[in-house]
């Protein structure tokens, strides 16, 4: 069976998202999100939009992971089809067990500045890996982040990693977050085995804020921390107790429909 499927392609800081707007049964919805990828082959990951009681509306990642950066461009999407230039709102995300807030400010025609009050890690700790390797990780409910040094991991043997070690954490996706902090800069990878997808992407607003929160608990302070990605900066600013903000900017691309099949 065959339908038409409406989406919007968001660009937060290079992380380009889908956001679907008709309702699609969670069971189908990672092939739906795979097809829709194919056809936009600049995404990096799709999410599926709904209404919620109590919040401006809902997100469902493909793989039931969490996601900043695509929290930040449901929110947009809300802002640019009610016709407002500045506002908060509210998101009920996947992987996060309570809505995440969003503030929002126009900057451009389609552009937009945003602060994403972060969910808190569920832990911060050190994990001592099969093969010895001992690494910073920071879990979130919806997706867990190892904490890299550069050149800690092979490039070439990232990938094999990320999925071994998310096995092994037994977390709903992985990120590994090769961190340069003399340079400030941080380069994702990111596997959501329910989704089957893997990337170098562009920004990753979860683990900037893992990042944050690290160094933020090892450092015994608070800090405002901008990290240069493969897709611009992200800001995170973090404390060991209290409050995570991300900041960053999104772009509604444009509006399409496409023929997807529904197996």
């Amino acid at each position: 069976m065959t339908r038409d499927i409406r989406y919007v392609l968001m660009d937060p800081t290079g992380n380009r998202t889908i956001l679907v707007e008709d309702p699609v049964p969670v069971e189908c919805q990672p092939a739906v999100a795979a097809q829709l990828m194919e056809r936009e082959s600049s995404a990096e990951q799709a999410g599926f939009l709904s209404s919620a009681e109590g919040c401006d509306l809902s997100l469902r990642m493909a793989g039931g992971e969490f996601c900043g950066n695509a929290a930040m461009s449901a929110a947009a999407y809300r802002a640019v089809h009610t016709g407002v230039s500045a506002g908060r709102f509210t998101v009920k995300v996947s992987g996060a067990s309570e809505p995440v807030s969003v503030q929002l400010e126009r900057q451009t025609a389609g552009g937009w500045q945003g602060i994403v009050e972060m969910p808190r890690p569920c832990s911060v700790e050190t994990v001592k890996f099969p093969g010895g390797q001992a690494y910073p990780v920071v879990a979130f409910q919806g997706i867990s982040h190892v904490i890299l040094e550069q050149q800690q991991v092979p490039g070439d043997q990232a990938g094999r990693l990320a999925k071994e070690w998310c096995r092994y954490l037994q977390a709903d996706a992985l990120g590994l977050m090769f961190l340069d902090q003399e340079e400030g800069r941080l380069t994702p990878l990111v596997y959501v085995p329910a989704a089957d997808t893997l990337f170098w992407e562009s920004a990753c607003g979860s683990g900037t804020t893992a990042t944050g929160a690290w160094l933020s608990q090892k450092q015994g302070k608070p800090l405002t921390l901008s990290l240069r990605q493969p897709g611009g900066v992200l800001e995170i600013s973090a404390s060991p107790d209290g409050p995570l903000f991300l900041k960053g900017s999104v772009t509604c691309l444009y509006e399409k429909t496409a023929t997807v099949e529904f197996t």
